[in-house]
């Protein structure tokens, strides 16, 4: 039963190719992450997500539905949140991809210190990508309101429920981004 299930999720996520074993060209392909350049050998059509945990290493970034669906698997594409499960690599040929890893060297990015301050997680399966969109947000909107935290939100799931938390740390992240900006 669970090897069946294990196949069904599987071919939930992985593209068409890989499915019916038709042959999978590969080449290697120069990708910059996390601020460096790194060289993979994988199909064009295979998803960011399994190019960063599986070849590269980087688990910070989950998997959790496959279908772009929940935000566990968001990291910034050129600056935008994008679903890194349904997301091929080839949309990340001469782009900068930003993981969890990458958001800041130290771990002091205004967001890591207000989810610590707040206790933001429960399970903290989703942090990454609640952290991951956040960070957009902040970037795109430094004064958020409820309703733009909110809607910046709502493709990212947390099967906790710990949205009220996440809201809170936003606003003081936003807060400690500002106070950021007046010291310099």
């Amino acid at each position: 039963m669970l090897n069946s299930i294990i196949v069904t999720t599987l071919n939930l996520c992985l593209p068409f190719a890989y499915k019916t074993r038709m042959p999978i060209i590969e080449n290697t392909h120069l990708l910059y992450i996390n601020r460096k350049e790194t060289r993979v050998t994988v199909s064009p059509d295979m998803p960011i997500l399994w190019v960063l945990r599986d070849i590269i290493g980087l688990t910070g970034t989950k998997f959790g539905c496959g279908m772009a669906q929940c935000g566990a698997c968001t990291i910034h594409l050129d600056g935008q949140a994008v679903r890194s499960c349904v997301t091929p690599v080839a949309r990340a040929f001469g782009k900068e991809i930003i993981t969890i890893e990458g958001l800041s060297k130290e771990g002091n990015h205004p967001l890591q210190q207000a989810w610590a301050e707040v206790n933001v997680p429960q399970c903290g399966y989703c942090q990454a990508g609640q952290l991951m969109s956040a960070a957009v947000l902040l970037r795109e909107n430094p004064e958020p309101t409820d309703q733009d935290i909110d809607d910046a939100m709502s493709g990212n799931i947390c099967r906790c429920g710990t949205y009220l938390r996440i809201r809170k740390a936003i606003h003081l992240a936003a807060a400690i981004q500002k106070s950021k900006v007046k010291q310099s």
